[in-house]
């Protein structure tokens, strides 16, 4: 996986070896969560088809796998971008505006928290604290912390990321 990009190859490779896991852990419904997590690491996410799939060779209902994906935060259901936005919306970051960095956050990327870009360069995410209530209202863009935002500081982040993803694409097209 690499730091930047949470969602990897969905190749023929990938459900291949998808495939081999779940048929070697075939009827073990106590692998269930052990072969969720070969699929998030695997493609990034854990899409409703690998659900099915899961499901069934393991013997558990759709709704059992569907519980665990939802349940537990480290699965996905929706691949992630790029560069992924923690919006806190902590007490601290809240009283200071943090409800207006996340509405233009929201409208600038056309997306609502909890979704991604179609270009899949970003993915918005509100999380309840970052741990730097100095610098409230705070953002995170993968690694990168972000503190003191404004909504009018908004479009200067996002495209700083936006320009880095291009120089990135140009380097390796060059």
């Amino acid at each position: 996986m690499t730091e930047s990009r949470e969602h990897k190859c969905e190749c023929l490779e990938a459900y291949r070896d998808i495939d081999r896991v779940i048929q070697k852990n075939r009827g073990d419904r106590g692998a269930l969560i052990q072969v969720l997590h070969y699929v998030q690491e695997r493609l990034g996410y854990v899409p409703r088809n690998v659900q099915v799939r899961v499901a069934q060779a393991l013997g558990v209902s759709l709704s059992e796998v569907y519980g665990v994906v939802t349940f537990y935060s480290f699965f996905r259901e929706k691949p992630r971008g790029k560069y992924i936005i923690s919006s806190c919306q902590g007490t601290a970051c809240y009283v200071r505006g943090a409800p207006e960095v996340l509405a233009r956050l929201e409208k600038d990327l056309g997306i609502s928290a909890g979704d991604t870009t179609e270009d899949g360069l970003f993915t918005l995410e509100v999380v309840r604290c970052l741990g730097a209530c100095g610098l409230a209202p705070v953002i995170t863009v993968n690694k990168d912390t972000h503190g003191r935002m404004s909504e009018d500081k908004v479009p200067s982040v996002l495209n700083l990321y936006r320009k880095k993803a291009e120089s990135e694409v140009t380097v390796a097209g060059t």
